[in-house]
């Protein structure tokens, strides 16, 4: 294990409650990142500095990319889209008492796969779905607490995926659904395949924090945000730990490489919850030349 581009740089100073969700947006050659709790999406373009700002009408656990332009939003309440004119309309709408949007990532297959929580973290309040570009949604998984980070290996062969308080970050084999008919593990459709087989890549250890966002590069490994972890971390496709970027901010959300050539390490922050908060929790920061990341598909909505 090494550790890997720990000088970090402060990408824009922000005292975000939850900042989450770091995407990026290679038609505008921008950052996309959220403050869960305080309902904003932000953007920051890394070439001139310039900065966007929109609050939502309810609280927003992630923020991607549409093919055609705009933005998809996961919401407390489903998931919306909004267009490039800044109109809103919702996707699906599927309210819960009690129950709020969290992570979310698009599919090679253009789909959004959607994560939700209750607020009290009651243990399987929270939900993986898939929704399609036509508001179709199927869900995944019907027993999560914490619905975290999700991403795909390069090739598509395998969905990675964090549910916090289990502190694993577990790994699915995506197959074709012709391969699975009769395989009582499979857990939900996945375009023109199905996720099975779920276990684990890797386990954070006690004292380590909690896994959280997550984001796969061009080599397959798997870079982690730990909560209360003060860290990323990158484990490869066979689960080993080789790298470690240590951070001054406890509480580590998320990660995405970004950048017009994808090798720079977005990492959002959080002070939700903290008595005396580091002066850059709340924060987006950025490792430059970390490693080489992957072009990410936008929905297909």
């Amino acid at each position: 294990m090494r550790a890997a581009g720990t000088a970090f740089e402060v990408a824009v100073h922000e005292e975000a409650v939850l900042g989450e969700g770091p995407a990026w947006d290679p038609a505008t050659d921008r950052l996309l990142w959220i403050d869960v709790l305080n309902s904003r999406v932000h953007t920051y373009d890394p070439a001139t500095g310039r900065r966007t700002l929109r609050r939502t009408d309810q609280h927003v656990g992630a923020v991607r990319p549409r093919a055609g332009g705009g933005l998809v939003l996961n919401l407390r309440d489903g998931v919306g889209l909004l267009d490039p004119d800044d109109t809103f309309r919702w996707l699906h709408r599927e309210p819960v008492p009690g129950r709020r949007a969290n992570d979310a990532a698009v599919a090679p297959d253009g789909s959004l796969w959607a994560g939700t929580m209750r607020y009290d973290e009651a243990a399987g309040g929270g939900t993986l779905s898939r929704v399609t570009g036509d508001g179709t949604a199927e869900v995944l998984l019907d027993d999560v607490t914490v619905s975290n980070g999700t991403g795909w290996s390069p090739d598509g062969r395998l969905m990675y995926y964090v549910d916090t308080p289990t502190r694993r970050i577990d790994v699915f084999d995506v197959r074709d659904v012709r391969d699975v008919h009769d395989d009582a593990r499979g857990a939900g459709a996945a375009g023109g395949g199905r996720i099975t087989g779920r276990r684990p890549l890797a386990v954070i250890e006690d004292g380590a924090g909690f896994p959280d966002g997550l984001c796969v590069d061009a080599d397959g490994c798997v870079w982690v945000a730990l909560w209360d972890g003060a860290a990323v971390r990158r484990y490869t496709p066979s689960g080993e730990l080789d790298r470690v970027i240590t951070l001054p901010v406890p509480r580590v959300t998320a990660c995405a490489f970004g950048g017009p050539d994808l090798t720079d390490l977005y990492i959002t922050t959080a002070r939700v919850g903290l008595r005396a908060p580091h002066p850059l929790a709340g924060s987006l920061l950025v490792v430059p030349g970390a490693g080489r990341g992957v072009a990410q598909p936008a929905f297909a909505g």
